[in-house]
């Protein structure tokens, strides 16, 4: 293997933005679409992974909420509904050490667009599909 990453840690991104479970979902909104993020991990008060929100989950929670209303009136469900009522939970994770071939494996059996990476239970970063498309986009 040449310059060819080869763990977790290789392709991961380290800086991670996350949201509260207690966050409303309006605030989520705003973060992902202003650093288009797909993907943000969940954590609770004692900054422990519970859960990942998806561009998926904040749409469902908000049309569920307000079908048949404007955008308006979207944005007000959207400010009255808190993240860990429509985020996935139980989130699967992986080590920073595991192999990518791992990860992908994982991410194509679980139909799951990103693995958060944990170190000894702390979130140390972020592995999403998109890393998998940079790095073939860069012909390695």
């Amino acid at each position: 293997m040449s310059n060819e990453p080869g763990l977790v840690r290789d392709l991961m991104t380290e800086e991670v933005a996350t949201l509260n479970w207690n966050d409303k979902l309006s605030i989520a909104d705003d973060v992902m679409k202003l650093g288009r993020i797909r993907h943000m991990p969940v954590v609770d008060d004692d900054k422990c992974l519970v859960g990942i929100l998806s561009q998926r989950d904040l749409l469902h929670g908000a049309l569920s909420h307000a079908l048949g209303f404007g955008q308006v009136a979207k944005q007000k469900v959207m400010a009255t509904i808190l993240v860990r009522e429509v985020m996935g939970g139980s989130p699967t994770t992986i080590r920073p050490d595991a192999p990518l071939e791992q990860a992908a494996a994982a991410m194509v059996a679980e139909k799951i667009g990103c693995l958060p990476v944990l170190d000894e239970g702390r979130l140390v970063g972020i592995l999403t599909e998109g890393d998998f498309v940079a790095l073939h986009a860069k012909g390695t």
